[in-house]
């Protein structure tokens, strides 16, 4: 099967809305203390991410331009991968060497923080992404919807980096660097097709 350019950047924007629907889901059900299934959620999103990373990797390469934005998806794609797999292997283990033994809690705190700030780093290049696409959508006349997704990008960037540096509890019980990072994505989806025109 021969994959164009087109056709690579519509699996892309399609991947980029599967992550974003699967982690507003997971947050939902988290918020609403249901019991979630994050074997199931975690290992869909693990693959969406693999696929993620190798569809934007093919797009950066394709495309004549844009290929900040390309490599920023793609290598959040990798990141993603790795904090999923944090999540999917070590929690657990953690989670119950702790409740084991009081000393292993810190190991444990350490290991959720690691996700967390793995996390929070592929958030910065989704936002990344979400800028430079943004501003390709303004460029291109669509400026409702391109200045819409590189403010949100902004704001996701900044929320993103101060967990980072902060740690997860900077923004009290408000959700910031998550939900703009999600709401960035979903945009972002929506301005791939400029991309396609663009070369």
């Amino acid at each position: 099967m021969n994959f164009t350019l087109s056709r690579t950047v519509q699996i892309t924007a399609l991947l980029l809305l599967l992550a974003a629907v699967t982690q507003a889901l997971y947050t939902g059900l988290y918020i609403a203390e249901v019991d979630v299934p994050r074997q199931l959620l975690w290992g869909l999103e693990g693959l969406i991410f693999v696929l993620l990373a190798a569809f934007a990797g093919s797009a950066m390469v394709q495309a004549k331009n844009l290929h900040l934005g390309w490599s920023a998806i793609a290598f959040s794609a990798v990141l993603n991968v790795v904090q999923v797999g944090v999540g999917l292997t070590m929690f657990g283990p953690f989670r119950e060497a702790a409740e084991a033994s009081e000393a292993l809690a810190p190991a444990a705190g350490a290991v959720v923080a690691f996700s967390f700030m793995v996390y929070n780093a592929a958030k910065v290049l989704l936002a990344l992404a979400a800028i430079v696409f943004g501003m390709a959508k303004m460029n291109d006349g669509a400026k409702a919807l391109g200045g819409l997704t590189a403010a949100i990008g902004a704001a996701a960037l900044i929320a993103n980096t101060l967990s980072m540096a902060l740690g997860r509890g900077f923004s009290g019980e408000l959700p910031l660097a998550g939900g703009t990072g999600v709401l960035a994505t979903l945009l972002l989806a929506f301005c791939l097709s400029n991309a396609v025109k663009e070369d």
